[in-house]
């Protein structure tokens, strides 16, 4: 099962300039929570917005760059280059940016999506769209803003419909 994971808001902003638009310690936790012991899938700038690479993760990092090496990262220069690598992962993540959520939106096969309720008008990198024709919402977990987090928002998890 192919998970993509993310954090957007109304209008799947993703971020600007490669970083988060928000703080949420709450939605950090839980994308460690799911993530931890997995394949992480991302693309190169995703990677190198990181400080460091994130513990018990194995990442596979996505580049057209042929000569693309860091340590910490498995360089593989497609989508499905990456998917051959994760054969012994239950649930490997597609963790951004926004180029690497429209490949895989095809073929993942759940999402797990923080939706910030917010707008953000100078964000540069969205998620794209999907529709409920597609995706079936299967959970919802509200969280209200409090004094560590500026923002409402939602835990939504998506399943891809199956011929019902």
């Amino acid at each position: 099962m192919i998970t993509m994971i993310a954090a957007a808001g109304q209008n799947n902003e993703l971020g600007k300039d490669n970083g988060l638009l928000w703080h949420l310690p709450d939605d950090f936790k839980r994308f460690k929570a799911l993530t931890t012991g997995h394949y992480i899938i991302m693309g190169r700038k995703t990677f190198e917005s990181f400080p460091k690479p994130l513990p018990n993760r194995i990442h596979l990092v996505i580049t057209r760059n042929k000569n693309y090496k860091k340590e910490g990262a498995i360089v593989v220069h497609s989508l499905e280059e990456a998917l051959s690598k994760v054969k012994d992962d239950d649930q490997p993540f597609v963790i951004g940016g926004g180029e690497i959520y429209k490949m895989a939106l095809n073929i993942a096969d759940k999402i797990e999506l923080t939706r910030v309720h917010d707008t953000f008008d100078d964000a540069d990198t969205f998620f794209p769209e999907f529709s409920d024709k597609d995706w079936k919402l299967i959970t919802e977990d509200n969280h209200p803003t409090d004094s560590k987090h500026k923002h409402a928002f939602t835990y939504e998890t998506w399943i891809r419909r199956t011929n019902e």
